[in-house]
């Protein structure tokens, strides 16, 4: 681009040389053009073409007016490389114009549009561009006052990749002073995006190179930078290479200096080196929903194709979102399309973070990788900060190494494989109460996570490996220790839809005593099944295991008696009597009558059991029969996984085994064993 603009100011230049030479003689506005033209040609190689209408005005002042100009590379079959001005209009006095040293008082160029091809690999210098230089004399003997640059237009193209970006609505008043110092106000529009900006520079005598411009620079991006961006440096032309040095500035609020260069022959090189005290990254800050899909939005990353970088970041300070981490270096390098970052020894929360993130864009579908290592990180704050996740604290350990393809959030995330490793130590799940949702189990499914704001869990370990494969990330290790509460689980993890499908087997201390007491914690008995969206999904027993083990079944229910009901197992005949529709006397309790019915006159109440006893009842009942059966208190387990949710109930059970005895041969042997404790 550097050279494009270098070449259309050497054209405007001549033109404006030979309209201030040719104007003195009174030229016809014909040959004036042809004559403006070749001298474009022969100063520049270029081509200019005007085919609109010329005019030049004498009263009050010399004015000169073209129409429909065209400035094209000879060499360039393609037309990406072109300028276009709309009309160009100097005007100057006629004493500046006789004394052969003509003075602009202003020059306006209305709707340019410069076209700059988008270069995927470097070239050598383009021979005209040693020509601009021969205009440079005559070029010396012009004064301009002002130039004005109304809705112009710089496209960024690449006619083969079908890649065209564009910086439109540019306006610029450019004034210079008696002293040569220039001063540029402007705005313009990136995309849809606005900005504006000042320059002030003093450049020396000409020739400008190899000679130091002092710049400095206010830039405004509201969409992207929440303060303006202030910089002031020294900038030398060195050949094709434009030197930044003793760079400066601000960039919200934040000082930082350094310097940069950026080679502009072709292909533009930049080389930058920057110390912050505090570099923050900002992000979106509309966050969606935890249940919401991810985006199909694409995500465009092309622009890596068509600049090199070499870019060294310190800073004593690093922020993104709200997270803050201490002082490090980012290491950048970006090459045919292919960025790689790196970052090591990340103060970050009390420990430490490390770890690279490549992104190859040189194909058309984009890919990914990354690898980190976080130790001794306390996983709250950077949880929130980075993700507005606020459940988990805790010191965490992570080792993470996956990779990826896609254009879009969702494809990124379907197409995710690699391993990762997570362990939080010492801390809590926050707004869960986890051994409350396992004792609520056993009188119905849950559905969500049963969130509330003032209780937590208490962590001593939450630890799990994962092993990922297009977006599923599978584990066969989760381990959960807490003070009440302990849990180990398979499962798998569904990144690109966002669910899990969990299976685990939940522990807990009946009492206060914690896990100081010398017995075991108890068990459930029966495994849980964590299956659906993970930001509500459904949880319930998973009954078609209940049955697979009779001798095992019995001694988690009686286990489990001894936990809930008391060190001796309590009145386990109060169980019994809640086991209600499973056949047979129920025995034992001596209030009950036939079938379990209370004797005549006997008040109906809950049996000794409580919701437990009718619990363990339904769960049992639905291993037999495959249909859920009511509690007394009218509530209801869901039938099994796979079980139609209408399904018709199922005949009464056979009162005597004879008629069939594979109806109640186990549920025969777990009363058995339960009467004769």
């Amino acid at each position: 681009m550097m050279r494009a603009l270098k070449f259309a100011g050497a054209a405007i230049a001549a033109v404006v040389v030979v309209i201030a030479l040719l104007s003195v003689v009174g030229i016809p506005s014909g040959f004036l053009t042809s004559t403006i033209a070749a001298r474009v040609e022969r100063d520049t190689g270029y081509r200019l073409a005007i085919a609109g209408a010329s005019k030049i005005s004498l009263w009050p002042t010399l004015n000169v007016t073209l129409n429909d100009i065209t400035l094209t590379d000879p060499k360039d079959r393609d037309g990406t490389n072109t300028m276009t001005v709309g009309r160009l209009q100097a005007d100057m006095t006629l004493s500046s114009a006789w004394s052969g040293q003509p003075e602009i008082s202003e020059l306006v160029v209305t709707t340019p549009v410069l076209h700059v091809p988008l270069l995927r690999e470097r070239r050598r210098e383009a021979p005209a561009a040693a020509k601009a230089a021969a205009s440079t004399g005559d070029a010396a003997a012009v004064t301009i006052k002002r130039v004005t640059v109304t809705d112009g237009t710089i496209v960024f193209s690449n006619q083969r990749d079908r890649v065209e970006n564009r910086i439109g609505s540019i306006n610029v008043d450019a004034v210079i002073s008696a002293d040569r110092s220039i001063r540029l106000d402007g705005a313009a529009r990136a995309g849809a995006r606005p900005l504006k900006f000042v320059v002030k520079a003093t450049p020396p005598p000409p020739p400008l190179e190899r000679q130091s411009v002092p710049v400095d620079l206010t830039l405004e991006m509201p969409d992207i930078l929440l303060k303006p961006l202030t910089a002031k440096a020294d900038v030398r032309l060195n050949g094709r290479i434009v030197m930044i040095n003793g760079l400066s500035g601000t960039l919200d609020d934040d000082a930082f200096d350094g310097w940069a260069s950026v080679d502009v022959a072709s292909k533009p090189l930049v080389k930058l080196d920057l110390d912050f005290r505090r570099l923050a990254f900002a992000t979106s800050t509309a966050t969606s929903t935890p249940g919401a899909p991810w985006s199909n939005a694409p995500i465009e990353l092309n622009g890596l194709n068509y600049v090199d970088a070499q870019i060294r970041l310190s800073a004593a300070e690093i922020a993104i979102a709200d997270a803050r981490f201490a002082s490090a270096a980012i290491e950048a390098v970006l090459a045919g399309g292919v960025l790689k970052a790196s970052v090591a020894d990340l103060g970050a929360y009390g420990g430490q973070a490390s770890g690279e993130v490549i992104m190859d864009a040189s194909s058309g579908n984009p890919n990914y990788a990354m690898h980190c290592d976080l130790v001794g990180v306390r996983a709250l704050p950077l949880l929130q900060s980075l993700a507005g996740f606020d459940r988990l604290d805790g010191k965490m350990q992570a080792k993470i190494a996956v990779r990826s393809a896609g254009a879009s959030q969702r494809a990124i995330m379907s197409n995710l494989s690699g391993t990762a490793f997570l362990n939080f130590q010492d801390g809590a799940i926050r707004g869960l109460n986890v051994a409350r949702m396992i004792r609520s189990l056993t009188s119905g499914t849950l559905s969500g996570w049963q969130e509330t704001q003032d209780e937590t869990t208490d962590l001593s370990q939450l630890a799990a490996s994962f092993s990922v494969e297009r977006g599923q990330a599978s584990t066969t290790d989760l381990n959960l220790v807490g003070p009440l509460v302990r849990m180990t689980g398979t499962g798998t993890v569904d990144i690109g839809t966002k669910s899990l499908a969990f299976r685990v087997e939940p522990k807990l201390v009946m009492t206060t005593e914690g896990q100081g007491r010398a017995t075991d914690p108890v068990g459930l008995g029966i495994p849980v099944v964590i299956d659906g969206p993970w930001a509500g999904p459904r949880i319930y027993p998973d009954m078609a295991s209940i049955l697979d083990n009779p001798d095992a079944a019995y001694a988690k229910l009686k286990e489990m008696g001894k936990g809930l009901f008391g060190p001796n197992g309590g009145d386990l005949g109060g169980l019994i009597n809640g086991l209600t529709g499973l056949g047979g006397n129920q025995g034992n309790n001596p209030a009950a009558g036939a079938g379990g019915t209370p004797p005549s006159g006997a008040p109906a109440s809950d049996p000794p059991g409580g919701d437990l006893g009718a619990a363990i009842g339904n769960l049992i009942q639905q291993g037999l029969s495959g249909t859920a059966a009511p509690t007394k208190r009218g509530r209801s387990l869901p039938a099994p996984q796979g079980a139609p949710a209408d399904a018709p109930a199922a005949p009464p059970a056979a009162r005597n085994n004879q008629d069939d005895p594979r109806d109640s041969q186990p549920m025969n042997d777990v009363l058995r064993r339960l009467f004769n404790r």
